[in-house]
């Protein structure tokens, strides 16, 4: 998961336990997730393609057809069917064929000529060492929101990577700005009609798009949406509201305006600004409270009902913070419109409740007392609560306690769980009763690595050994929760 656009990669930590934080328009889990796995932990391969524009192999999968044809790690990918290959996009373009001609140049210098015979769209194995098969495009923008810029110092640098890289919001679900894309990038999108496109679109009102982007290009970039509507592109969207700048009568003008880029344009979730307590100097934000959420709510849901009548989608959506801010209850599951916009965490909640509630009917125990417990970040804290006493409830042998982690490494005004740090919770937790078992959600770990790393580099191991306490970490749907509380599948993928 990688942090799309001009935001960070945290951003859009949001999964099971989330409440969801937006920092600035992403999607996350993707996020940190992806730019640590994708492209953090492969800077010094990425530094060395850079120098040789070379697509070498990193990895062969066991049984592949590559493994086969005797392809290995080190081998550099030369062409596919007398082509050079440009980035990633051109490799699976032209693999998908049934019949491919590969050029490989072992690291002696031989050549290999290769003729694949295979199924329409199979893959052959292989991975590379620059995930993207070509350089990274870093952001050109200073959004007023973004959540790096209220990175606190001294952490690892791969935190402090901003992307906005159109070939991301393809293969990962990342959600671009448009002001880092070509004419060349567009005509390959609509060439091999990559879709969906996910944008970052924050207003529709252009002067202001490029006051929140610090872009001067900014506003001029939101007539590309057009071409992909021109050539049926389908694309979802994302608006990062702050108070005072794009809310109220500018919010019902951007909703207003994307509407005519349905139906290609299926989706559009509106998020809360992410504040960290590291803002000087920054542009001078706000947070929104209870009565600013309500109005939010009440806005969408005009345009909801206006909308569903026409085309029979809901298309602008309120991620779940919104909800908890206003203390109204989450929407109906069928309201989400097949959650394509749950990585932005609308309907997260709803979702993992669904799935908690659908695992619970057929899960049995053996009847052994058992204690866990869950820590969780204020936003979902609630949520999480009412799901273990349901369970307990069913389960009388079962004790959960739920404990709430208040944010003091970001700030209180972070709540989603997705951004707890080892440091807090050694210190919030340490000397309590937390029975045999602590439970943590998979996105407060750093994807890629044996060792499993918190974001301030606190390893579960450590954790483990501080709080006197083994860890399970629990993955993002509701069956894995109810499991790893009743203790099945404690051993962790």
């Amino acid at each position: 998961m990688l942090v799309s656009d001009d935001s960070c990669i945290l951003d859009n930590m949001r999964m099971v336990f989330t409440g969801i934080i937006q920092s600035s328009g992403h999607k996350s889990g993707l996020y940190l997730e992806s730019a640590e796995k994708i492209f953090l932990t492969e800077r010094e391969k990425e530094k060395s393609m850079r120098k040789t524009g070379k697509h070498i192999v990193s990895k062969v999968l066991p049984g592949s057809i590559a493994e086969e044809l005797e392809i290995e790690p080190g081998d550099e990918l030369v062409s596919v069917s007398g082509k050079e290959i440009e980035d990633i996009l051109d490799y699976h373009y032209l693999m998908n064929d049934e019949y491919v001609e590969l050029l490989i140049r072992k690291p002696n210098g031989e050549e290999w000529e290769l003729e694949i015979e295979k199924e329409y769209e199979d893959d052959i194995g292989i991975e590379f060492e620059n995930g993207l098969m070509d350089n990274y495009r870093s952001c050109h923008n200073k959004c007023i929101f973004c959540f790096i810029d209220q990175m606190p110092k001294g952490m690892r640098d791969t935190l402090y990577f901003k992307d906005d890289d159109s070939r991301l919001s393809f293969l990962q679900g990342n959600y671009v700005t448009l002001t880092n894309m070509s004419d060349h990038d567009i005509d390959r999108i609509v060439y091999y009609h990559m879709e969906p496109m996910n944008i970052s679109f924050q207003t529709m009102n252009p002067d202001l798009r490029c006051k929140m982007l610090h872009n001067r290009f900014a506003g001029e970039a939101l007539k590309k949406v057009d071409r992909f509507y021109e050539a049926g592109i389908h694309m979802n969207g994302q608006i990062v509201l702050c108070k005072g700048v794009n809310d109220g009568a500018e919010l019902d003008f951007s909703i207003r305006e994307l509407t005519k880029y349905l139906p290609y344009l299926q989706s559009v979730s509106v998020v809360p600004v992410g504040l960290s307590k590291y803002r000087d100097g920054l542009f001078p934000l706000e947070p929104f409270d209870k009565e600013d959420a309500k109005k939010v709510l009440d806005l969408i849901h005009g345009w909801q009902e206006k909308v569903c009548q026409e085309y029979g989608i809901h298309f602008i959506h309120a991620s779940d913070e919104w909800y908890i801010l206003a203390g109204q209850p989450f929407p109906p599951a069928e309201q989400y419109d097949g959650y394509l916009q749950l990585e932005n965490g609308v309907g997260m909640i709803r979702l993992l409740t669904e799935e908690f509630h659908e695992g619970l009917k057929e899960a049995v125990t053996d009847g052994k007392k058992r204690h866990v417990t869950i820590a969780t970040g204020h936003s979902a804290v609630g949520t999480i609560r009412k799901l273990a006493e349901e369970l307990c409830e069913k389960f009388p042998n079962v004790t959960v306690d739920v404990y709430e982690i208040v944010n003091h490494f970001f700030g209180e005004q972070i709540t989603v769980s997705g951004l707890m740090t080892g440091t807090d919770l050694k210190e919030q937790l340490q000397g309590k009763d937390l029975g045999e078992t602590l439970l943590l959600p998979v996105n407060i770990l750093r994807s890629g690595e044996d060792v499993q790393i918190l974001l301030d580099d606190i390893t579960i191991p450590e954790l483990e050994n501080t709080l006197q306490i083994p860890i399970s970490i629990v993955q993002s749907n509701g069956q894995d929760l109810v499991d790893k509380i009743l203790g099945r599948g404690e051993i962790d993928e």
